[in-house]
């Protein structure tokens, strides 16, 4: 059976505004939330962008039954990956074994803050590889020390440790991502549905793992207004994932997404208070054979009223689709 969670996005929500919207998404039924995890918001008219751990603490105290996961967190530059360790070990005992460290290569909007530059793709990849090797070997309690190319961990050990570690899903875009991470990771995570990355990542990893997804959608009782605000904050969106992972600001996302117009953001993204629309727009997912889809409600200004009369029969559709 698909599983469908809700997004805590927070380049368009306050730190508190998350945690309400994670109790009420939890007491609507969705099986997970996922979690971004940036310094910048895409867009400045999305305008937050809080310190996902923080959040995702509060929220496991806040929730009893709601799966939670980062959607992504790149343990490299901002983040070195001994710290990642830790934290994702902290999260797992906090919510009793309900939490999925989502990984990837990052972006430079979120990576370059720190003044360490932006590698090549490679680079970042090969950096990738070893930061979950270091998590791996951290999330087993014992004592490291690690010397890699690009890491280096001293006698660290995680005291904290969960029982059996935290499940990994790392974000992959294409064959030889696939081909690097699926024998690392426990899960795949991708935002386009395409079939040959489930395809692919079946082959190369070789035992049960999840395949999730995400979709942006736009529900408003005004159509109009529904496309307004996701072309005001999801524009950027359209880049994929090549231009995405290269603009460093806000101001470079608002300027590479300048000519996108209202209609093609409409075409793109469902909008409107037609919940079966809404719905159908996981459909891709679901043909692609990804067994998890995690919604994204566009906006601040309707979260609470989609989460409080919304999600629920919207999830009601969507299982229906499932």
């Amino acid at each position: 059976m698909v599983r469908f969670g809700y997004t805590l996005m927070t380049e368009q929500s306050g730190p508190r505004e998350l945690v309400r919207y994670a109790q009420a998404a939890e007491e609507a039924g969705f099986d997970f939330a996922v979690s971004s995890d940036h310094f910048s918001p895409w867009l400045v008219s999305q305008g937050h962008s809080p310190y996902a751990w923080t959040v995702l603490g509060a929220v496991a105290q806040a929730t009893t039954r709601l799966e939670l996961m980062t959607y992504v967190t790149c343990p490299t530059i901002r983040y070195h990956p001994a710290v990642v360790a830790q934290k994702a070990a902290t999260m797992q005992v906090l919510s009793e074994g309900r939490f999925v460290l989502g990984l990837g290569s990052g972006e430079s909007l979120n990576e370059h803050v720190v003044g360490q530059g932006w590698p090549s793709v490679d680079s970042r990849q090969s950096m990738l590889v070893e930061a979950i090797e270091i998590i791996r070997e951290l999330h087993t309690g014992e004592l490291v020390t690690y010397d890699g190319e690009y890491f280096r961990v001293d006698s660290a050990r995680i005291w904290d440790a969960p029982d059996g570690g935290v499940p990994l899903g790392v974000a992959v875009s294409g064959e030889e991502s696939i081909e690097r991470f699926a024998p690392l990771g426990d899960h795949l995570i991708a935002v386009t549905p395409e079939p040959g990355l489930v395809t692919a990542w079946d082959a190369a990893h070789r035992g049960e793992s999840r395949k999730i997804g995400q979709v942006p959608i736009s529900w408003d009782p005004d159509e109009d207004a529904a496309i307004d605000r996701a072309h005001d904050q999801f524009r950027w969106f359209g880049g994929g994932w090549a231009v995405n992972a290269e603009l460093p600001t806000p101001a470079g996302f608002a300027a590479a997404s300048s000519f996108v117009r209202r209609e093609d953001v409409a075409d793109a993204i469902a909008c409107g208070p037609d919940l079966d629309k809404l719905a159908e727009s996981v459909l891709p997912f679901l043909e692609a054979g990804f067994t998890d889809v995690a919604l994204v409600q566009i906006g601040d200004e309707q979260q609470q009223r989609f989460v409080d009369e919304i999600a629920g029969p919207l999830l009601e559709r969507v299982r229906a689709l499932g």
